[in-house]
C-alpha cells in the first residue's frame, strides 16, 4: 500500500497503549513508531530503564528497538502530522459528573485526542481506538474529526493525491481495535491473541483500505 516510510503513532503512553505498540514496533521493524502523551514524567520513564509497568518481557522489547524505530516523545503534534495511523488509547474512566454519572464512560479525553489530530493533521489518517469505549464511539469520532477539520481547512495544506492507496482515503477513517489484555500477561496475549476484533465501515472504499492497512 505504502509508497512512503510508513509511521505510527499512539496518543496515550498508558498500560495498553505503550505495550500494544511496543509489541507492534517488535513485529513490524520497517514501521516508526512513536508513543506520545501530555505527562512528561510517564514519557521519561518509558525512556529510562524503569518502565512506568511491569510486563514480563516488555522490558527487554522495549530497550530492544527503543531509539531504533520506537520512540516515546511529548511532542505529540509532530508525531500526529508525521503518523499515518494513529492509535487512541486515552483514558476512559467512568464519569462522575452529570447525565449518566456513575454508569457511562467520559469521552472527554478521547473527543480532545480528536480534536487534536484533526487540528494538526496536513494528511490524510487512519484512526484507530484502543481506549474502552461504548458501542457508536467511533461514529462520535468521526463527526468530531470531520467538523473540525471542515474548521481548520482554511488553515491547513491539506495534500491528497490520488496517485496510490494512502492518498484514496478520505480524509480520516476511524476503526475500532480493542485490546483484550490481562495484567501478567499482556506480552503473551497481544503475540498471541485468541481474538482480533477490527471494526469499521467495510463497504466503503476508504474503510476496506483502512481495515487491511490495520491488518
Amino acid at each position: 500500500f505504502w509508497h512512503h516510510a510508513f509511521k505510527s503513532c499512539c496518543i496515550g503512553a498508558g498500560y495498553v497503549g505503550g505495550s500494544t505498540l511496543s509489541i507492534i514496533a517488535h513485529y513490524c521493524p520497517e514501521i516508526q513508531v512513536t508513543v506520545v502523551d501530555t505527562c512528561d514524567e510517564q514519557i521519561s520513564l518509558w525512556n529510562s530503564d524503569t518502565l512506568p509497568i511491569y510486563e514480563p518481557g516488555l522490558d527487554e522489547i522495549v530497550k530492544l528497538h527503543r531509539g531504533k524505530n520506537l520512540h516515546f516523545s511529548s511532542d505529540i503534534d509532530k508525531a500526529i502530522d508525521e503518523a499515518d495511523m494513529i492509535f487512541i488509547s486515552v483514558n476512559t474512566p467512568t464519569k462522575n459528573w452529570g447525565l449518566g454519572k456513575g454508569r457511562a464512560t467520559d469521552l472527554t479525553n478521547l473527543e480532545a485526542a480528536a480534536r487534536r489530530i484533526a487540528k494538526v493533521s496536513r494528511q490524510p489518517k487512519v484512526i484507530v481506538e484502543k481506549s474502552t469505549v461504548p458501542v457508536k464511539a467511533a461514529e462520535a469520532t468521526s463527526a468530531i474529526l470531520r467538523f473540525e477539520a471542515t474548521s481548520h481547512r482554511n488553515t491547513s495544506n491539506h495534500t491528497i493525491s490520488d496517485n496510490d492507496d494512502y492518498g484514496r482515503l478520505s480524509e480520516f477513517v476511524v476503526l475500532s481495535n480493542p485490546e483484550f489484555l490481562a495484567e501478567g500477561t499482556a506480552v503473551s496475549d497481544l503475540c498471541n491473541p485468541d481474538r482480533i476484533l477490527i471494526g469499521g465501515d467495510s463497504h466503503s472504499s476508504s474503510g476496506k483500505l483502512a481495515i487491511e492497512m490495520l491488518r
